[in-house]
């Protein structure tokens, strides 16, 4: 697989509701915080979103948000408009006049992602992917979302594994839009994918972690010098290329030992350590408790305290 796709497996979504927002008139909601990655899309009409801390953006019909971690923010049909709270829930919700038609309609939605794994997308992201229908077709992702809305209103078969799966679809979609200002992307791996000359690199990393990479090795990939491409991964990743691979295998090895049925000794050959006993060292020093405690940990639900 690619780095994307090797760190969206890793997040596993699943857990996802999804609800019908209709509005009519003049109204306006603000909610709580609430600490888990949303998306919406606007069906008909239009409104206002204020995340705490920013400028309202307009959404209209066809546009599509994401955001990874829900922060505190409102709804509003006019970005003066008087706002009541509101709390997360999975029930269909309406703003505003009551009766009549409504003039605006959203579907909107909330999921779980491997708490192990969750700083995965906190990384990748900016707080708000923000994909304007008036730019570019959002059809495909609109077409997503309708799937995810019946397979959630549905109680079928392998409903959960379809769920997931069509979670993956769309976090992939909204990631890879190349409408995502560069200004507004953290350092790291989305950064570095949208770089043609270190996309190579990762790819390679990515593809085989147990190699003994040297940064001499990796700077061919990108055809650069050395020098030139250590600076350069540093600037766009936030971090020197053989930080990132040791970060990427203690991610790797973090995500092996939260499920558990694999040996030290077989973890560590399969994330490039010489032995069981190296590896140990390595994961204590990058994660501050032992792999075992680690382990334990999590089983007992307790991984925050471990990855502290």
């Amino acid at each position: 697989m690619d780095p994307l796709s090797d760190v969206i497996a890793l997040l596993r979504p699943h857990a996802v509701f999804s609800k019908p927002i209709t509005g009519r008139g003049t109204w306006g909601v603000r909610y709580p915080a609430y600490q888990a990655p949303g998306f919406s899309i606007v069906l008909a009409g239009r409104c206002w979103l204020a995340i705490d801390g920013a400028k309202p953006v307009l959404l209209d019909h066809g546009d599509f948000v994401l955001l990874a971690s829900s922060p505190a923010f409102a709804l509003l049909s006019q970005p003066d408009a008087k706002c009541v709270p509101g709390r997360p829930s999975q029930e269909a919700v309406r703003h505003g006049d009551p009766n009549g038609e409504p003039d605006f309609q959203m579907l909107g939605g909330s999921f779980q992602i491997d708490k192990v794994n969750a700083p995965l997308l906190l990384a990748l992201l900016p707080t708000m992917i923000h994909i304007r229908a008036a730019e570019v077709d959002t059809g495909r992702l609109a077409r997503i979302i309708d799937l995810i809305k019946e397979e959630c209103a549905a109680d079928g078969p392998g409903r959960e594994m379809i769920l997931e799966r069509l979670l993956e679809i769309m976090l992939v979609e909204g990631l890879r839009w190349p409408g995502i200002s560069q200004d507004l992307l953290p350092a790291g791996l989305l950064s570095g994918m949208r770089d043609p000359a270190l996309a190579p690199v990762l790819r390679a990393m990515h593809a085989n972690v147990r190699a003994g990479w040297t940064v001499a090795e990796l700077a061919s990939f990108a055809g650069m010098s050395r020098s030139a491409f250590a600076a350069r991964f540093s600037e766009t990743l936030g971090c020197a290329p053989m930080e990132y691979l040791s970060r990427w295998r203690m991610t790797l090895a973090r995500d092996a030992l939260s499920r558990g049925g694999r040996s030290l000794d077989r973890l560590a050959e399969e994330i490039g350590y010489d032995s069981a006993s190296a590896f140990s060292t390595a994961f204590r020093r990058r994660v501050g408790c032992s792999p075992g405690a680690f382990a334990r940990s999590h089983r007992n639900g307790d991984a925050k305290q471990a990855l502290q």
